[in-house]
C-alpha cells in the first residue's frame, strides 16, 4: 500500500526540479532562433502566463481527485467507466507511451550533451538514421550512449521507499536552486542592456512569420513549464492532498516563471544573442566569458547536477503512471503490483525506465518538438474540459477545497494558449501528434470491445 509520507516542501521541490532540469539550459539557442532575436523572450512571458492558467487548472483537478496516476486519475474520477471515461482513459495512457518516455530522455540526453564539454569526441557520430531511413540525414552523437546509461542510473536511483526517494528529491533540488542562481547573479553582475534588448530590424512587426515563430517559442517555453503538475502523479503519496497539491503546484509556476525569465535574460545580457543562437553550451560559454575556463568547467558540473535532478524527479512521477491504470484495468494487471517490501510500483518503474533508455537514441530537437503535439489534445485540452464538467457536478463541488479564481477565465487561457501552440506546430510534428492520436482511437475500438469493462487490480 502507498504511504502518504510528502509533504509541501517534497511537493515543490519535485515539481521544481522537473520544470528547470535541462531544458533553459538547452533552448535558450532554439527559443532565440524561432523569431531571430531577443524579442522571442515574449515567448517566455506568454509561456508563463500559460502555465500559471494551466496550473490551475490542475490545483482544481488535484483537489477535487487527490490520488495517483495525475491525468488519468482525474479521468477516471470524473467519468468512471462511461464511454467518455473509457476513451479519455485509454487514449491518455496511449499518448503517454509515446510521449512519457520522451519527456523522460531529454533530460538524460541533454546532461549527457553538457558532459561532451569535457569531452568532445562525444559529440562524434556513431551512426546515422539515415541508413535505416533512407533520405532522413540524422546522425547520432556518442554521447547518446552515455544518455542511455544515466537513464539506467536514475531508474536505480528511483527504485526504493517513497520517503527516500522524497528526501533524494530535495538534496538534488538545493543543487539545482544553486546552480540556477549562480547563473543569475554572474550574468546579472555582467549584464549589458546593449546586448540584451538588440532587436534586429523588423522585429516587432506582425506578420505570419513572426506569428509562426511566436507559436515555437512558446511551444519551447512550455516544454520549459513542463513539470508544475509533477507531484499531482503521486497524489496517493502526498500528505493532506488536496491541500499540499494547489500550493506546490502555484508556488512551483510563480518562482520558476521569474527565475527563467531573470536567467534568460541574464545569459544574453553577456553572450550576444547572434553567437548565442549557435551555442550547444551557451551557459557554460557565459561562464567561461566571465570568469575563464575553469569556472565554465565548474558551472557545467552543476548543470549536470540539475539535469539528474529533473531526470529523477519526472521518473519517479511517470512510472506511477501505468500502476494506476493497470490498477484499474485499462493496462496490464502485472503493472499493478507494489514492491513487497519498499511500497512502490516497481514493475511499472522498470517499464517507464527501460522505454526512456529507448528514447535516448532519438534526435533531441526531434524529441522536444514532438511531446507536445502528441499530448495537447488528449491531457491538456481534455483535462480543461474536464473542470468545466465538474463545475456542473455540485456533489464535486460542495467538497472542494481549492476553486479556480476568477472561472472561468484561467481554463479559457490555458485552452487558447494550447490550441495556439498546437495550430502553430511544423507540419511534420503535427502529423506526429494527429497520427499517434488516430491511432490510438482504433486501438481503442478494438481494445474496448474484447476487454471487461472494469478489472479487479492485482495486488
Amino acid at each position: 500500500m502507498l504511504q502518504r509520507r510528502l509533504r509541501l516542501l517534497q511537493a515543490v521541490s519535485l515539481n521544481m526540479s522537473m520544470m528547470v532540469g535541462i531544458g533553459p539550459f538547452i533552448t535558450i539557442p532554439a527559443i532565440l532562433t524561432t523569431m531571430g532575436g531577443p524579442q522571442a523572450m515574449v515567448g517566455w512571458v506568454l509561456g508563463a502566463i500559460v502555465a500559471l492558467a494551466d496550473g490551475l487548472v490542475w490545483c482544481e483537478l488535484g483537489a477535487a481527485f487527490p490520488g495517483s496516476g495525475g491525468t488519468y486519475h482525474f479521468f477516471d474520477a470524473a467519468y468512471g467507466e462511461s464511454t467518455v471515461g473509457r476513451a479519455l482513459k485509454f487514449l491518455f495512457v496511449w499518448q503517454f507511451l509515446f510521449s512519457g518516455p520522451l519527456e523522460i530522455a531529454t533530460g538524460a540526453i541533454g546532461l549527457a550533451q553538457y558532459a561532451s564539454y569535457f569531452a568532445p569526441a562525444l559529440r562524434t557520430p556513431m551512426w546515422n538514421w539515415g541508413s535505416v531511413f533512407p533520405g532522413l540525414n540524422s546522425p547520432v552523437p556518442r554521447f547518446h550512449l552515455l544518455a542511455l546509461g544515466v537513464m539506467g542510473i536514475v531508474t536505480l536511483m528511483a527504485y526504493r521507499r517513497i520517503e527516500m526517494a522524497g528526501r533524494l528529491v530535495v538534496v538534488l533540488w538545493v543543487g539545482m536552486l544553486a546552480t540556477v542562481a549562480w547563473v543569475i547573479v554572474a550574468g546579472l553582475l555582467n549584464f549589458d542592456s546593449r546586448l540584451a534588448f538588440d532587436f534586429p530590424e523588423g522585429a516587432w512587426e506582425i506578420s505570419s512569420v513572426n506569428s509562426m515563430g511566436l507559436g515555437m517559442a512558446l511551444a519551447i517555453a512550455m516544454y520549459d513549464f513542463l513539470g508544475y503538475y509533477q507531484i499531482c502523479y503521486l497524489g496517493d503519496e502526498v500528505d493532506d492532498a488536496s491541500r499540499t497539491i494547489p500550493r506546490a503546484i502555484l508556488i512551483s509556476v510563480v518562482a520558476i516563471a521569474l527565475t527563467y525569465l531573470t536567467m534568460n535574460i541574464s545569459i544574453i545580457g553577456v553572450v550576444p544573442w547572434r553567437e548565442a543562437m549557435k551555442s550547444s553550451n551557451v551557459a557554460s560559454d557565459m561562464m567561461e566569458r566571465i570568469a575563464g575556463p575553469r569556472a565554465a568547467g565548474f558551472l557545467t558540473l552543476m548543470i549536470i547536477w540539475t539535469a539528474l535532478a529533473s531526470t529523477f524527479a519526472i521518473i519517479l512521477g511517470y512510472s506511477r503512471v501505468p500502476y494506476a491504470s493497470a490498477k484499474a484495468g485499462h493496462f496490464f494487471r502485472y503493472f499493478a503490483a507494489t514492491h513487497p517490501k519498499g511500497d512502490f510500483p516497481h514493475r511499472s518503474l522498470l517499464l517507464i525506465g527501460g522505454l526512456g533508455m529507448l528514447a535516448c537514441l532519438a534526435d533531441l530537437t526531434t524529441v522536444i518538438t514532438a511531446l507536445l503535439t502528441s499530448r495537447i489534445l488528449i491531457q491538456f485540452v481534455g483535462q480543461i474540459f474536464t473542470v468545466f464538467a465538474i463545475r456542473r457536478r455540485p456533489e464535486i463541488m460542495a467538497r472542494l477545497k481549492f476553486r479556480m479564481p476568477f472561472y472561468p477565465i484561467p481554463a479559457v487561457v490555458a485552452l487558447v494558449g494550447w490550441l495556439f501552440v498546437f495550430g502553430t506546430s511544423q507540419w511534420l510534428v503535427l502529423g506526429y501528434g494527429i497520427g499517434t492520436l488516430a491511432l490510438g482511437v482504433a486501438a481503442f475500438l478494438v481494445w474496448d470491445r474484447l476487454t471487461p469493462r472494469r478489472a479487479e487490480p492485482e495486488r
